[in-house]
């Protein structure tokens, strides 16, 4: 049997707690997060709104993959490529003016800060089926 540290399992229930709590918010609020990171127009809170729900699925999968990390170890793979792409989108749109640079601090804490646990999670035990 394979045997995952614990400090994993810290980190996606960390992580399952953190994306729960900001959908929560992005969804309750979005006008508040919409005026922090600089967007505006008519569509601005559906798309705040949207991005909120998809954090939230993915609260459930970190749940999983913390709750029993050797079965639910190709989860690791959906978050780790959301938070590759939510980096990418990010300097895609904000380098051609579609998006503000300041949107980058929604790309902080919901990417950037947890993609070394997920890419030595995804190293590690991610590469075989169990």
């Amino acid at each position: 049997m394979v045997e995952v540290p614990r400090s994993y399992r810290i980190w996606f229930y960390a992580a399952a707690v953190y994306n729960l709590a900001w959908a929560i918010v992005v969804i309750a609020l979005p006008q508040a997060c919409i005026d922090l990171v600089g967007i505006g127009g008519m569509l601005a809170v559906p798309f705040m709104q949207v991005i909120g729900m998809m954090v939230g699925v993915y609260a459930y999968g970190y749940w999983l993959l913390a709750k029993d990390p050797v079965r639910y170890c190709g989860l690791i793979w959906v978050g780790l490529l959301g938070k590759l792409f939510g980096i990418g989108g990010l300097l895609f749109y904000a380098s051609r003016g579609v998006l503000p640079w300041s949107f980058g601090w929604t790309v902080l804490p919901n990417d950037v800060i947890w993609i070394p646990v997920f890419a030595s999670f995804a190293w590690r035990f991610g590469r075989k089926p169990v």
